[in-house]
């Protein structure tokens, strides 16, 4: 380059003194803060969560893609479920099986208690023999005494008396059969309807089964990446999909010491993104992890890496994420900017916040 052209020197200078200028705003230490305000470089994060399949089976279909945004509650894949359904429909037809049974043991009971009826009656039948030849053997003993009958008929008589107590003996006997009959119905009916509760039970596990193999969004968020893809065998509590939540959003950011020790949570936080430098993103101190650590190596300078740090988090509104949904993305590097004291200020080069 020709330097003897002579507005070419002060040209050069303006660049020069420009740069060091970005320079020097750009990687401002710390120490040229005020003394109430702390900052930290970070990166956008979010809570990750797996889309897992909770049975081994192999995958049906998988209905989104990469980078769609789902609701909670939405259907996101399959787990075929063919064998499951053959399972469900034995444990259904078991299920009217055992509802049959406790029909027909109910029918059985009412069939014990009417003979128990009929037996009833027929005692009482021969109680009122029994009594008839009672008189009839008292009067005939009488007759006998005076000459009036036989002996021969008294003997007669009292043959069908012991034979009427004979009758009546069975005839309370059968009550007795009967009344354990329909003891041995009641058991029936307990045990057919156990057995209708456990064949409902097997039907309401397999059903749950099935349910776990339609693969569902527990939260609204975007699909990050898939796991496995359909046709694939996936193992029990193997991942299908890896979602993030775009309502639980923070950023993740070291404070020496000093500084972290005045940071309390709920601090007021300005996150300014090296993709949209122009505003300052509002957020709150959600954690301060209690215990040191060594800078990560991500930090520039090697003193500030021999110092040992706190690992703090701050946390986007949701209400903040929600306006901007659409815009909202994981794994982008930014400053935070922290109040140490609530009545400290923005410095003037910080960004316009974004209103909440």
């Amino acid at each position: 380059m020709n330097l003897t052209k002579p507005w070419l020197k002060p040209v050069l200078l303006v660049v020069v003194i420009a740069v060091l200028a970005l320079a020097a705003r750009t990687f401002m230490p710390n120490d040229s803060l005020p003394s109430d305000i702390a900052s930290g470089n970070g990166r956008i994060e979010a809570t990750e969560i797996a889309i897992s399949a909770k049975a081994a089976g192999r995958i049906r279909d998988i209905l989104v893609n990469e980078g769609d945004f789902v609701q909670a509650g939405q259907i996101v894949a399959y787990i075929d479920s063919e064998s499951l359904t053959a399972q469900l429909q034995q444990a259904q037809a078991q299920q009217r099986q055992a509802i049959n049974a406790v029909t027909a043991a109910y029918s059985q009971l009412a069939q014990r208690q009417s003979e128990k009826a009929a037996l009833v009656a027929v005692h009482a039948q021969r109680e009122a023999e029994l009594s008839s030849t009672k008189s009839r053997a008292r009067r005939t003993s009488t007759l006998a005494k005076t000459g009036a009958a036989s002996q021969q008929a008294v003997d007669d008589d009292q043959a069908l008396l012991r034979s009427a107590e004979a009758a009546v003996i069975a005839a309370s006997a059968q009550i007795d059969a009967a009344e354990s009959a329909i003891a041995a119905a009641n058991a029936q009916i307990l045990s057919a309807e156990s057995a209708t509760d456990a064949a409902e039970a097997t039907v309401n596990r397999v059903q749950v089964e099935l349910a776990d193999n339609v693969l569902k969004a527990p939260r609204a968020g975007r699909i990050q990446y898939r796991v496995a893809q359909a046709g694939e065998i996936v193992a029990s509590g193997g991942r299908v999909l890896n979602m993030v939540d775009l309502t639980d959003v923070y950023i993740t950011f070291f404070l020496p010491a000093a500084q972290a020790g005045r940071v309390a949570i709920g601090s007021e936080v300005s996150i300014v993104l090296d993709a949209a430098p122009h505003v300052a993103i509002p957020a709150q101190i959600s954690y301060v992890s209690d215990v040191a650590q060594f800078t990560p190596k991500t930090v520039e300078t090697a003193s500030e890496r021999e110092k040992l740090m706190f690992r703090v988090k701050a946390q986007i509104s949701p209400q903040l994420l929600q306006k901007h949904i659409a815009q909202v993305k994981t794994g982008l590097p930014g400053v935070a900017w922290v109040k140490l004291s609530a009545d400290a200020q923005w410095p003037d080069s910080l960004p316009e916040r974004v209103s909440p």
